[in-house]
C-alpha cells in the first residue's frame, strides 16, 4: 500500500513510530554517527541481532538434556586431560 508521499522514498521499507528515552536515543545517534549508518540502520541491525539470538528457554532445555544425557559419565579435571595429550604428542 501506497499514499503517494512516500512509494519512491524508501521502496520495500515500512515506516514505524517508535519511542525512546531522550538518553537512549542520543545513544543510538552517537553509535549510528560512529559506524557511519544511518538511524535505522542501526536500529535494524540491533534488531535482526536481538531476534536472531536463541530462547533463553530453548537454550536451558538444551542444556538439561545434555546434562541428562552425560549424567552417568565420571566426572574428571578437563585441564589434565589436556596436558596429558599435549605430553603425549610431544
Amino acid at each position: 500500500m501506497t499514499d503517494g508521499y512516500t512509494a519512491s522514498y524508501t521502496p520495500g521499507m515500512s515506516k514505524v513510530m517508535v519511542s525512546l528515552p531522550a538518553d537512549l536515543l542520543a545513544l543510538v545517534d552517537q553509535e549510528a554517527r560512529r559506524r557511519s549508518l544511518s538511524r535505522s540502520a542501526l536500529l535494524a541491525t540491533a534488531a535482526r541481532r536481538e531476534l536472531g539470538r536463541r530462547n533463553p528457554e530453548a537454550v536451558a532445555e538444551a542444556v538439561a538434556r545434555s546434562e541428562q544425557r552425560f549424567a552417568h559419565v565420571a566426572r574428571f579435571d578437563a585441564a589434565a586431560s589436556v596436558r596429558s595429550d599435549r605430553d603425549a604428542r610431544r
